[in-house]
């Protein structure tokens, strides 16, 4: 015959049982209410690329090089490695994110350096370059991610041709002192507006010296750049680099002769020859649709229904918001996506639809 329980501990365990019936009850409700219920049957959605371990760096130094263009010196301890090519995430203060080629050192692991050009409203400027000039003086300190390189220097090809435009000259130069180091064939071509708003100029001339590597050409004085003769003097197998405007980088595209490779660094979204067209997306999960006007991004229109979707720099370049597509054609415009990728998803920042419906498993 058993025992009657202590009346103390029958009382103890009806307590514990009704928190934990209340705690269900409410839990039920909140999934409930959730806008992703009820749960389809599909396989784990892609949620987005989980972003690169945050960085704390001091600024010492903020100076001034050429007309509208700032160096920042980033330290720390023990900094992760990079390679020529590679570039940092800024958290600026305003809590944007923008992207900053490194144009230091690579053997130095206690800074990183990276410059930016002041960039106006009025030529499509958003505020960031703008932060880094006025706020990112020395003694601040500053949120980075990365670092990461989708921009490589090739050591294998038989000759490099670089071609810059203004700041594009930042992921090219740490590529060029790489190149000299080596004793590798290579040459630069190096355009701007005025040879006063031509960052590390000094620097590049010199690494030319004697050479004939080096043709910096200035618009003031020198009009544009023969990009066609600079491309057709090129061996095959050569692997041109370019970084710069929209509009150089679709001239050497244009110009590129047969045989030889081409690399781009940009830090905007692609052009589309589609322009932007509204269109709607189905969030297949959530079972809801939303309009994406022509003047709106994807991102936008799913943050009004799902307000806690993870995204970050909103230009295309660091992957957070990557989801992926059920079904529907995909105007891919980032910079990140493998080919393998694009089959399948999107960063719903930059990128659109190329017919009048997206599906999303979201």
């Amino acid at each position: 015959m058993s025992r009657l329980a202590n009346p103390r501990t029958l009382r103890k365990a009806v307590l514990v049982a009704g928190a934990a019936l209340v705690v269900r009850r409410a839990l039920r409700r909140r999934v409930q209410a959730s806008p992703l219920w009820p749960l389809p049957a599909l396989e784990e959605p892609t949620s987005g690329r989980p972003r690169a371990r945050a960085l704390r760096l001091l600024v010492t130094r903020h100076e001034e090089i050429a007309d509208g263009v700032v160096t920042l010196r980033l330290e720390g301890h023990e900094l992760p490695a990079w390679q020529p090519g590679a570039h940092l995430d800024l958290v600026l203060p305003s809590g944007l994110v923008r992207q900053y080629s490194l144009c230091g050192d690579p053997e130095d692991t206690s800074s990183y350096t990276v410059a930016t050009r002041l960039i106006p409203a009025g030529e499509g400027g958003r505020g960031g370059s703008r932060e880094v000039h006025e706020q990112l003086r020395e003694g601040a300190e500053v949120e980075v991610r990365g670092p990461r390189n989708r921009f490589p220097l090739t050591a294998d090809a038989p000759a490099h041709l670089f071609v810059a435009g203004g700041i594009g000259i930042t992921p090219v130069l740490p590529m060029l002192r790489a190149a000299a180091a080596r004793g590798s064939d290579w040459k630069l071509l190096y355009g701007g507006r005025t040879r006063a708003s031509m960052p590390f100029l000094e620097e590049v001339e010199k690494l030319g010296a004697g050479a004939g590597r080096v043709t910096v050409v200035a618009e003031d004085t020198d009009g544009l750049p023969d990009l066609a003769a600079a491309l057709a003097a090129t061996a095959p197998d050569t692997a041109v680099y370019c970084c710069g405007p929209e509009g150089l980088m679709a001239a050497v595209e244009a110009a590129l002769p047969s045989g030889r490779t081409l690399h781009l660094e940009r830090f905007a979204p692609r052009n589309s020859a589609d322009g932007n067209g509204p269109f709607e997306v189905e969030l297949r999960r959530s079972g809801k649709v939303v309009d994406v006007p022509a003047d709106s991004t994807v991102l936008a229109a799913v943050r009004a229904e799902l307000p806690y979707i993870s995204y970050s720099c909103e230009q295309g370049f660091c992957g957070t918001c990557q989801q992926r597509v059920l079904e529907g054609e995909i105007d891919h415009r980032d910079e990140l996506l493998t080919d393998a990728e694009r089959d399948d998803s999107m960063l719903i920042c930059v990128s659109r639809a190329r017919g009048e419906r997206l599906v999303l498993d979201l």
